[in-house]
């Protein structure tokens, strides 16, 4: 009789454990809130994200520290920025050893699960059961890496092959407890490989052009000049485009060197047949096109734009029917009504505009990203916020979420209030940001800065250069305000907030003040 007391106890806790909610969160790689249609149906439709925000919330304004893969999953779990979590670039090994959410999550009783995308050099820890691509993955026939160490090649396209993993592992998890799982998806990061089922849909679609598409660098900075995120200069026929090298053979200007024929090759040979012998016909348009046009400049541009966003819409749906598959899957195992979902990308990506792809600057489409939540029965559906949520306040959030205590050594803020429609605001007129890598891709200069709810001031330090914008007359952040006469006094007091910014943060690079 002496042990009923503890066994009481155990089964309470038991029963306690089952009732805190069940947290998934997708992470997407370079995907931008315009492909997705409850942000903006111009480009494209996407049932499956779009059933997160009508039974939940969407954050219109939500962005990240430093807009680059590595650093953003970093953040993800030490709801810290680069300077503190020691992931400053996409080279840095993430210390494995340091206090993490889902560590946190472990000690209070949730069953936690990372699959997909890692890319953190390290091995995952604060997990019950992880299985990772290695580096950023391959799109057909991905290889895993196991706990054991182990590598194994599942046949399939990796966005499916991703999500039949999750699922596997929801199905076998112990139901004992809470579960969180953090699922991570390759798609859609270049070389924008799609499925043959999205390709086949895609590849006839004409895309608006973004109306900065043919802008060029004149009366920009340094780093408008210096940066290679050209789809016209830097975006590569045969691997990022699929076009055959065959075609190109007999245009000089566009003729493709052995680096591109290797690297179509091994695209293709991934790609089991039939599929293979379709793409390919598909993509033979492409080729087909320049060898008639032999296009050069403005021309080639659009060209290239189509095809681009042709890929990377296509690898934007798959990821949309797996988010649909997973959804359907919590309603089928009764799990929807206690397990929160949030989907997310590492950060936003340009789609054209500037003539760009890519990341990194703190302009807005790299700076922003998409952030939809569902927790039914505490955040109303069909809500939208313009509450400014960045990317430290996801491992808050979570844990809020969890009911587990936040370290007082993360930075972020919990977003459980705003979504409960507990409190209006985070009180945190500005958001910090900052940016280190540079030479080794898209060359794209460091820089710190500071986003209120109007104005943005931007510091290009290591060429001294400032730059402000106007987001509410300069949504395109065309015009750089830093000589106007009228708006002296503004920059001066935004700098000091950036100043106090960077000492909130504590954060020390560039030393020194900022003139």
């Amino acid at each position: 009789m002496k042990f009923l007391p503890i066994l009481y106890l155990l089964l309470s806790l038991s029963g306690f454990a089952q009732q805190r909610p069940n947290i998934i969160y997708i992470m997407s790689d370079d995907h931008d809130a315009q492909a997705i249609s409850a942000y903006d149906k111009t480009l494209i439709q996407t049932p499956g994200f779009d059933r997160i925000a009508n039974e939940g919330i969407r954050f219109t304004r939500c962005f990240v520290g430093n807009s680059i893969c590595s650093p953003a999953r970093a953040t993800l779990l030490t709801g810290q920025h680069s300077h503190k979590n020691g992931v400053k670039d996409n080279f840095t090994r993430f210390d494995s050893s340091r206090t993490t959410m889902p560590k946190l999550l472990q000690q209070a009783g949730y069953e936690t699960a990372l699959i997909g995308k890692w890319h953190l050099h390290s091995y995952p820890t604060g997990f019950d059961y992880w299985k990772i691509l290695p580096g950023q993955g391959l799109y057909y026939a991905p290889r895993f890496i196991g706990m054991k160490g182990d590598t194994n090649v599942i046949d399939g396209y990796v966005t499916d092959v991703t999500t039949n993993e999750a699922i596997n592992w929801l199905k076998n998890r112990n139901t004992s407890k809470p579960f969180a799982l953090l699922l991570h998806h390759k798609a859609p990061h270049r070389q924008f490989l799609p499925s043959l089922k999205y390709l086949e849909q895609f590849h006839t679609k004409v895309f608006p052009e973004p109306a900065t598409l043919y802008n060029d660098t004149a009366g920009h900075g340094s780093a408008w000049r210096i940066q290679t995120m050209s789809i016209l200069h830097i975006m590569q026929l045969c691997t990022d485009l699929k076009v055959d090298p065959a075609y190109l053979q007999n245009i000089p200007e566009l003729k493709p060197d052995a680096s591109d024929i290797a690297g179509y090759n091994t695209l293709m040979d991934r790609i089991p047949e039939p599929d293979r012998s379709r793409m390919k016909e598909i993509y033979a348009e492409r080729g087909k096109q320049l060898q008639q046009l032999k296009p050069t400049g403005k021309a080639l541009l659009k060209l290239k734009y189509q095809w681009y966003m042709q890929d990377y819409l296509a690898c934007v749906a798959s990821v949309d029917e797996n988010v649909g598959r997973l959804l359907n899957y919590l309603d089928e195992g009764g799990l929807t009504n206690n397990t929160a979902v949030i989907y997310t990308s590492d950060q936003g990506f340009y789609l054209g505009e500037n003539g760009w792809f890519d990341k990194r600057f703190m302009y807005e489409v790299s700076f922003q990203t998409p952030l939809l939540m569902r927790w039914p029965q505490h955040i109303k559906p069909q809500t939208t916020t313009n509450v400014m949520a960045q990317n430290i306040d996801f491992a808050p959030t979570i844990l809020d979420i969890a009911k587990t205590t936040i370290p007082a050594e993360m930075q972020g803020k919990s977003l459980v209030p705003v979504i409960t429609v507990k409190q209006k605001s985070l009180n945190r007129p500005y958001l910090y940001y900052h940016y280190y890598e540079y030479s080794k891709d898209h060359t794209v200069l460091p820089h710190l800065g500071i986003r209120g709810e109007r104005y943005k001031l931007i510091y290009f330090y290591t060429v001294n250069e400032w730059e402000l914008y106007d987001l509410q007359t300069d949504s395109q952040e065309q015009k750089n305000l830093i000589k106007s006469p009228k708006h002296q006094s503004l920059i001066a007091q935004l700098k000091e907030e950036l100043k106090k910014l960077r000492d909130q943060y504590d954060d020390h690079e560039p030393a020194g003040e900022l003139h």
